[in-house]
């Protein structure tokens, strides 16, 4: 209809929305048998990683999250007894959160599993092209958070 604009940015849009719209269909099937969503195995991956506690704050850089929905999953994840919070003995506004031994287990045992379906998925593209694929991601991903107020028109 309009020849004279340039549809390109429709076209990664269009692309990135529906890839995350199959993947998000799919619920990343090893993660679904375990009962976690994605976001709960992130914040989870996240304490496992980093090996220490950390305030739910940190949990939301971490994981890219705002932090009302780090302070959802964390009661949702400590009511499962995978997480535990205490308080700061110098600042009661200030909580720490930890994974528990059952919430280490779970990562440590479905980890594998979930590392090998990400990888099927993925196995269209090879090494070179998924490495690619995440560095421009990456770069978009930067440029968006945060100042997605300055893009708009």
């Amino acid at each position: 209809m309009h020849p004279d604009l340039d549809t390109g940015p429709m076209e990664v849009i269009g692309r990135v929305n529906r890839c995350a719209a199959l993947l998000q269909q799919a619920e990343d099937a090893p993660l679904r048998r375990a009962g976690l969503s994605r976001a709960e195995f992130d914040l989870l991956g996240a304490l496992r990683r980093t090996g220490h506690e950390l305030t739910p704050g940190e949990l939301a850089r971490e994981t890219f999250s705002s932090g009302a929905a780090v302070t959802k999953r964390v009661k949702q994840l400590t009511e499962r007894g995978l997480v535990e919070r205490r308080g700061d003995t110098r600042d009661r506004r200030v909580a720490h959160v930890r994974l528990t031994e059952e919430g280490r287990a779970l990562v440590d045992g479905i980890l594998p599993e979930q590392l090998a379906y990400e990888k099927a998925v993925l196995s269209a593209l090879d090494d070179d092209r998924q490495g690619e694929l995440s560095a421009l991601l990456g770069e978009l991903l930067s440029r968006l958070e945060g100042h997605m107020q300055g893009l708009r028109p």
